[in-house]
């Protein structure tokens, strides 16, 4: 799925900058023009977008207009690293026009990759406690899921369901439409799949109701904290307990010695800032 998802990002990016129709390269650069290149970031990231790099290059090098031009690149970051600003994420010699096309691609998706990957470690490190996951959300963007979601994993968060089809999720919307929790939970349970149940939950009422109906998950939501406490205790490792909802940087740490399971958080996805990071180029015959 990630592959597939990939190539369609990509190739649906390279049409829309119209890659192939650079009229400033083309009218200003001579044809077999080579240039010398390093991608690197000017702050300290935690990086994601390895496969972006390589795959715009990949599209790019294989299209009628690019085949026989010269490209080396060297891709030494892996996801999940560390880089310092200035440091090498990627570096490469070859045509100029090709280079160029690939630029801005290439720098869109793993400047907001990156910052996501960079945004999630810092939940990670604050909570600072490996027996609770942190996890993302399907409030991704439209068609960037895939990136979106591997870019949580390389900041060290795991990833919640991929879509509608994985496990089942009940809410808020689907207890009303039911007419009770119980019902939604028998309901789902009767489904030939065993798919895992989770059911969110905003009050400690709810909560009791729906530990009479054994789901896998109760995920407490949107809860103030002495009642997150009191739903743990009425809970009792029945099923496994996620917390979601207004969870952030200055907040999180409070749910760090309660015995949970998991943390979602929609802003890893939706809110994380775009790291900057930059292609610098050099021609080494105008050295």
């Amino acid at each position: 799925m990630f592959k597939e998802s990939l190539e369609k990002i990509i190739r649906i990016a390279l049409e829309e900058d119209a890659v192939f129709a650079d009229v400033t390269s083309d009218l200003t650069i001579t044809k077999n023009t080579e240039i010398s290149f390093e991608i690197k970031p000017r702050e300290e990231i935690v990086f994601c977008g390895r496969e972006v790099i390589a795959e715009v290059f990949l599209q790019l090098k294989n299209s009628k207009k690019f085949k026989n031009s010269r490209l080396e690149l060297k891709i030494s970051a892996k996801n999940g690293d560390v880089i310092k600003a200035g440091k090498s994420i990627a570096h490469g010699h070859g045509d100029a026009k090709l280079i160029f096309a690939a630029e801005r691609v290439i720098l869109n998706l793993i400047q907001h990759l990156s910052g996501i990957a960079t945004f999630t470690q810092k939940f990670v490190k604050k909570l600072n406690n490996k027996k609770i996951r942190i996890l993302d959300t399907r409030k991704t963007l439209p068609g960037l899921r895939a990136l979106e979601k591997q870019a949580v994993v390389a900041g060290g968060g795991k990833n919640h369901r991929y879509n509608l089809s994985e496990m089942i999720l009940i809410k808020d919307n689907h207890i009303a439409a039911a007419g009770s929790v119980g019902d939604a939970i028998l309901a789902a349970k009767k489904s030939a799949k065993k798919l895992k149940i989770e059911v969110e939950c905003d009050t400690i009422k709810q909560v009791a109701k729906a530990l009479k109906s054994r789901p896998d998950v109760i995920m407490l939501d949107n809860m103030k904290i002495t009642d997150i406490k009191k739903s743990i205790a009425l809970i009792n490792n029945k099923c496994q307990i996620e917390i979601s909802g207004g969870v952030n940087l200055n907040n999180i740490r409070k749910f760090s010695a309660l015995k949970i399971d998991f943390i979602s958080i929609g802003s890893l996805t939706h809110s994380a800032r775009a790291v900057d990071v930059g292609l610098d180029s050099s021609n080494p015959n105008n050295a």
